[in-house]
């Protein structure tokens, strides 16, 4: 939609744009010379002008709704359109309930290090694991430890063994910069 707005010293034009309606248009809205229309019971009635088809719904004491205004001729349905918008936010209610974030959660560590520490590492991970997030340990380098990068493969499979019970090695250690690192799955992930 174009708008203008004159002032005695220039001319602004405005354009605002709409975002798809995510509403459906209901009884009057709906112009078209000829729909195809669904019975509140499911059960084709044909084609007919969207007068009629207004009226029937009317008789009902039911909405006529557009549902599908891109076909030939569009489809209109006949039902109560605020039991429709009811049961589709409780729908939509109840996937969000469902619904689980699952986090990568990090551990780091360095090629030279104890071995309290490790376990210590170990069981928070398995913690993370056990609560149905990812996992991402990684051994970081630093000077002259570049040179051992083998120390920290070997320490990152170690690791992945040690949570082998409750976790799947989702991607092998790998050298990324002076960080190695790989990713743990929980076993039980839906």
């Amino acid at each position: 939609m174009m708008r203008m707005l004159c002032h005695p010293l220039f001319v602004v034009y405005l354009e605002v744009l709409t975002i798809a309606k995510l509403d459906h248009q209901l009884n009057e809205e709906i112009r078209d010379k000829e729909i195809r229309l669904i019975g509140a019971d499911g059960a084709q009635l044909g084609i007919m002008s969207s007068a009629q088809a207004n009226a029937m719904a009317e008789e009902q004491g039911m909405d006529l709704v557009k549902i599908s205004p891109n076909a030939t001729p569009p489809v209109c349905k006949i039902m109560d359109y605020s039991k429709f918008c009811f049961d589709q936010k409780k729908r939509e209610k109840e996937a969000r309930k469902n619904q689980r974030v699952v986090e990568i959660k990090e551990i780091r560590m360095s090629p030279s290090i104890d071995t309290n520490d490790f376990d210590t590492k170990v069981r928070a991970a398995q913690k993370f694991l056990a609560d149905g997030n990812r996992v991402k340990v990684s051994v970081r380098f630093r000077g002259r430890e570049m040179a051992h990068t083998n120390l920290g493969e070997k320490l990152l499979l170690e690791f992945a063994q040690k949570c082998a019970e409750i976790a799947n090695m989702e991607k092998n250690p790998k050298l990324e910069g002076r960080f190695m690192a790989m990713f743990l799955t929980p076993k039980n992930s839906k």
